[in-house]
């Protein structure tokens, strides 16, 4: 498969992981590069090893999962999403109790945003490409822009508080939706 489609498809894979990064950004008041770079670790490595899991899985798990991979990622991220609504409402930081940098929450973001990954390294295998080269550039893709999501995310959130908290748990909310409207109907 030609370099630049396989480009293309990791920029594509790693707009869910920007935009949860950006929301990300929103709920980490002091954000530190190393923030940026333990979120960004978590969704650039999810990204790469569901491609990976996905040619090495070829047919068969691919089939298995596609029933229910949007079903997952739509609850996924209308949990977190909803907790962020929800603590967004609370007076007190000290209150708040949704911490994206937190492990539990590091695996159910970076699962939820790399299950279409699974789609993309069953596509390798059915096409019989090599995957070493694409689940390296589709890890790097996704962990550059989840970087540069965490960064921008936290001055926005800077600017405009708690609407933008508000706003980041819609946007997770929205990415759940979307996948589940394009397995479903699309």
């Amino acid at each position: 498969m030609d370099l630049l489609v396989v480009l293309i498809i990791a920029i594509a894979l790693a707009m869910d992981a920007f935009a949860v990064s950006i929301s990300s950004g929103i709920i980490i008041k002091e954000t530190k590069i190393q923030h940026a770079l333990k979120i960004a670790f978590f969704t650039g490595f999810f990204q790469a090893f569901f491609t990976f899991l996905g040619w090495l899985g070829g047919t068969y798990i691919a089939h298995l999962i596609s029933e229910i991979d949007h079903w997952i990622a739509f609850f996924l991220l209308l949990i977190i999403g909803s907790k962020m609504i929800y603590e967004s409402r609370k007076d007190s930081e000290k209150d708040k109790k949704i911490n994206p940098l937190e492990i539990r929450v590091l695996f159910l973001l970076g699962i939820a945003t790399s299950i279409d990954a699974l789609a993309v390294g069953l596509s390798f295998a059915v096409l019989n490409s090599p995957i070493l080269v694409p689940t390296i550039l589709i890890g790097i893709v996704a962990f550059s822009f989840s970087v540069i999501g965490v960064l921008l995310g936290n001055k926005v959130g800077q600017v405009f508080g708690k609407r933008v908290e508000i706003l980041g748990g819609l946007i997770l909310i929205g990415i759940g939706l979307n996948i589940l409207i394009n397995h479903l109907f699309f």
